[in-house]
């Protein structure tokens, strides 16, 4: 029974087939010709063999065969449709799960941008709704390419795509920069001796403009004005490194002088000393190795002698340059006590306050400071230590004594509280008490160094005559070789009429 009802459905369909493709002058009705076979392959979309085309012409049916022919061509052109569609997609970076067929809006809007034509204000807002950003920009570059093939006389160039070696050519022109040989060169393979025209007398107005402008940057860095980003860029672009070159040597030069360094022989941009008074100049912090390349170059006395009140011994980390990079890390502590509320921090900034020359700073950092709300006492003894070195440097002395006593009762064993009392000692010039306290800090530590720059401190800052002579006499009697660098002091003190 079923195998009844399935030859009359395909008898039905293939009377329905004869009937669709003009063959039913074709009296063989029955499923198993070879007619119904071509019908069902064409119906499906299926090429037909050169020998089913012979077939049907030798059985004279060519109705049957101009649908057949008509329709695969238009099959045919569906085809080609799609893989130009497919082509124009991956040319305009349209992302791959874009729908592909052919009925889409956007193959149009492709077809007119491959045709150079221009799209529509909607048809631009369609690709932004749809987030086509990289065919924007193409459409963009493509209105730009053709405004600079009018402007520089190459419309008769025709691929207006920007990928283009003729975009790339006269977007440098907009720009006055030059062009390099192999570009000249393609323009005159091109045969656009109009954009080259253009260009040569471009490059001769640029070249008196440039000269001109070179001349301006010279005077402007002769005066001591530093170039800006913009001056370097263009000094790049058009390889005028020398200008460059000559206005950081000039820039170090003024540094120099700043900072009071110009007897440093080395002139050139490149020496780590530019660098180093450029990040003082911006009040940027040094990295331990430029205060490390810093100490290097101070030659004049040994390393190990370093202090702060003998900087005016060393040749480079003295004066300006150690002044403005204390200066810079005093605020730098200061920061981050107000960022972590680490009282350590003040003890930090108040020392390089001191270093800096600004022991009032460092005083008004601890002058609020609760010290019984303070739980560790080796922090107390060190803030109160700070705090008595700054009342020192603005001779406030007794002050000063009083904080070093208070430092010692918190933190006995530290030595630097004992070494603030010998100094304040010696500048009373009570020089044997002054011995005692030092030698106190020696037994918990102290360099004796350290007490021999205290000293010299005292020395170079007494303002009595007298005194003066009195402590310069007394370091002599007590050991001559020791203490031999005071002669010098004496000689300058009686050459000045001391």
């Amino acid at each position: 029974m079923n195998m009844v009802k399935e030859s009359q459905n395909r008898l039905k369909h293939f009377t329905s087939l004869k009937s669709k493709y003009q063959a039913t002058k074709y009296n063989d009705s029955s499923p198993a010709s070879l007619l119904y076979l071509i019908l069902r392959k064409v119906d499906l979309g299926i090429e037909l063999l050169d020998l089913e085309f012979n077939w049907l012409q030798e059985h004279e049916l060519f109705e049957t065969l101009e649908i057949i022919w008509l329709q695969q061509f238009r099959m045919g052109e569906s085809k080609r449709l799609e893989a130009e569609f497919s082509h124009l997609k991956a040319k305009y970076k349209v992302a791959k799960n874009w729908e592909s067929s052919v009925g889409s809006v956007l193959y149009p809007i492709l077809w007119k941008l491959e045709s150079e034509n221009s799209l529509t204000d909607s048809e631009v807002q369609f690709l932004q709704d749809n987030h086509l950003t990289q065919i924007v920009a193409i459409v963009q570059d493509i209105k730009r390419f053709a405004n600079l093939k009018q402007k520089y006389q190459a419309t008769k160039y025709q691929n207006s795509y920007p990928d283009s070696p003729l975009y790339k050519i006269l977007k440098k022109l907009d720009l006055e920069a030059s062009l390099s040989d192999a570009e000249y060169e393609w323009l005159l393979d091109n045969e656009l001796f109009e954009t080259i025209e253009f260009f040569e007398k471009q490059e001769f107005i640029n070249e008196i403009a440039n000269d001109k402008y070179v001349n301006t940057l010279k005077l402007n860095i002769e005066s001591g004005k530093t170039l800006n980003e913009t001056e370097i860029e263009w000094l790049k672009n058009h390889e005028r490194e020398d200008i460059i070159i000559l206005a950081q040597q000039k820039h170090f030069a003024g540094l120099k002088s700043k900072y009071g360094v110009l007897d440093y022989q080395d002139k050139s941009h490149t020496s780590l000393l530019y660098i180093i008074l450029q990040k003082l100049e911006l009040k940027e912090r040094l990295e331990p190795t430029d205060v490390a390349w810093l100490q290097d170059n101070n030659t004049e006395v040994p390393q190990a002698t370093y202090s702060y009140y003998m900087c005016q011994e060393y040749k480079l980390f003295s004066g300006k340059i150690l002044i403005a990079y204390h200066t810079i890390e005093a605020n730098f502590y200061e920061q981050e006590f107000q960022r972590t509320d680490n009282k350590w921090n003040l003890v930090n900034a108040s020392s390089h306050w001191r270093k800096a020359n600004e022991p009032e700073q460092a005083l008004q950092l601890t002058n609020n400071l609760h010290f019984d709300r303070i739980q560790v006492n080796k922090l107390k003894s060190a803030l109160l230590t700070s705090r008595g070195g700054a009342f020192r440097d603005i001779e406030k002395l007794d002050k000063a004594e009083n904080c070093a006593h208070q430092a010692i009762e918190y933190q006995p064993e530290s030595h630097h509280p004992y070494t603030l009392m010998g100094a304040i000692c010696f500048e009373r010039h009570q020089y044997s008490d002054g011995e005692y306290w030092f030698q106190e800090a020696i037994q918990r530590g102290a360099n004796p160094r350290d007490m021999d720059s205290e000293i010299k401190r005292v020395v170079k800052n007494a303002k009595d005559k007298n005194k003066h002579r009195e402590v310069i006499e007394y370091l002599l009697k007590k050991d001559s070789q020791r203490y031999s660098w005071a002669k010098s002091y004496l000689k300058k003190s009686q050459n000045n009429g001391k």
